[in-house]
């Protein structure tokens, strides 16, 4: 069996290692660490909480600190930006942060993580201070190397991580424009979840003769995790939901929603039942997201309900959990999601909800995973699929009817207040007082005695 101590780490870091308990590294770690060692290029593709952090964090801070002294020579002297680690999300940056500060203990080597959606006080006065190696966003990174803040000429380790998230999320002209801002000559580190068209694209752009690395097919679930499928009604998720909070060992779990709205509704009837829960996603403040990470971590808080956008900042060893409330959009969600509950090698339980609208969206993950999903029916709210005509599925599957604004007005001869809204404005379908003009609203000129203020119906026939 391979450990650490097999991977040309030195004693220091090793012992850091030891302290943490980590003594057996996994396959991207296996890897890629050895690799990175002799400075050269690495293009890594591994799932979500393999353990990439430290395969890129530790040779990055033994290659760094062997120079250290070289670099520092003059006391007092600010010290340069010699590695940058972009990231897509503050929280993954604030966690990135955390294990380097672990990692880097034994060293001399400084570092500070920066994110936008907080005030850059704070932040600037560290770096004005001088660090050696940076965690950040490319937003707030590129606003502070505008106000000349940050200099990158000097980085030697350029290290991207989720770098198909951050084209998810487009910030692929943002990462451009921060590969032309750093020497040519330098060891980059590029880590992605996917390997798309569009990622390997970017990669090349990036990366020089690179070693490429593959640990588990990004279309691949892990075997460690426990899957399950419930088929019901969309109006029973809430209660199956119950359900399983009431007859299952949950120490900690994450449940997905495909909105924020949903999110805060989940949040709410979990807490009406008496259920420690609380929600995360792009709505939410800095402070209230990393709030409702540090109570999941520390217990206050059993469940966090959470929206795609956020699957990748949870960051929870001992996540008992995951529950799907609504199938993904995106296939590639679905592997993003049980994740976070295989966290380097520990074992989980995952559980996706599917409601017959949801039926083309689950065809679509299992064509991805390229295996069946265990289908679990001993639970009161079961639906059987089977059993359903095609018309009923293509009647679930539609689009609740859109609502629209009341078109009419009060005293006139206007559409039903809760009519649907119709693809063109009333005064065009007639179904306001009045008919427009035609030059004007797409109506016919009205009579010589009906005032022109009454055109198009958006006034009462009686006037003024």
């Amino acid at each position: 069996m391979t450990t650490f101590k097999d991977l040309w780490l030195a004693q220091k870091f090793l012992d850091v290692l030891d302290a943490e308990w980590y003594h057996t590294p996994t396959p991207i770690q296996e890897q890629s660490i050895p690799i990175a060692l002799t400075g050269k290029d690495i293009f890594g593709c591994a799932q979500t909480g393999t353990g990439k952090t430290a395969s890129f964090s530790l040779p990055m801070l033994q290659l760094l600190d062997s120079t250290h002294n070289d670099s520092t020579s003059t006391k007092g002297k600010k010290a340069k930006i010699r590695s940058l680690i972009v990231t897509p999300t503050r929280e993954l940056a604030i966690q990135i942060g955390e294990n380097l500060r672990k990692y880097s203990r034994k060293t001399n080597l400084r570092n500070t993580v920066i994110f936008g959606g907080v005030k850059q006080t704070n932040q600037v006065k560290v770096l004005n201070k001088g660090v050696e190696i940076l965690v950040a966003t490319p937003g707030r990174l590129l606003d502070l190397v505008n106000q000349k803040i940050i200099d990158l000429s000097q980085v030697e380790v350029l290290i991207l991580d989720e770098a198909d998230r951050m084209m998810d999320m487009w910030f692929i002209h943002d990462i451009k424009k921060i590969n032309k801002l750093i020497p040519k000559k330098r060891q980059t580190l590029f880590f992605s979840a996917t390997t798309t068209d569009k990622v390997m694209v970017l990669a090349g752009e990036f990366l020089h003769d690179p070693a490429k690395i593959t640990v588990t097919p990004a279309s691949s679930t892990v075997d460690t995790i426990d899957q399950s499928l419930y088929t019901l009604h969309k109006k029973d998720k809430k209660e199956l939901l119950y359900h399983i909070f009431n007859t299952t060992k949950i120490t900690s779990a994450v449940v997905f929603t495909r909105t924020k709205h949903w999110a805060n509704k989940v949040e709410k009837s979990l807490l009406q039942v008496g259920i420690k829960a609380a929600a995360l996603h792009g709505n939410k403040s800095q402070n209230a997201r990393q709030k409702a990470l540090k109570a999941l971590k520390d217990g206050s808080v059993q469940v966090l309900v959470a929206t795609d956008v956020a699957a990748r900042w949870i960051d929870v060893s001992m996540l008992s959990h995951v529950i799907i409330y609504d199938v993904p959009v995106e296939p590639e969600s679905y592997v993003h999601r049980i994740g976070r509950t295989w966290r380097a090698g520990e074992s989980g339980h995952a559980l996706m909800f599917c409601d017959p609208s949801e039926i083309k969206l689950l065809k679509e993950v299992v064509k991805l995973i390229k295996k069946d999903i265990p289908h679990t029916k001993d639970h009161p709210f079961h639906l059987d699929f089977g059993t359903l005509s095609k018309a009923e599925i293509e009647e679930f599957s539609k689009k609740p009817a859109r609502w629209g604004r009341w078109w009419g007005r009060p005293g006139g001869q206007g559409g039903n207040r809760w009519e649907r809204r119709s693809k063109k404005p009333s005064w065009e379908s007639g179904r306001s007082r009045g008919e427009g003009y035609k030059g004007k609203r797409g109506g016919k000129k009205p009579e010589n005695n009906t005032s022109s203020r009454n055109w198009g119906g958006r006034r009462s026939s009686r006037g003024r």
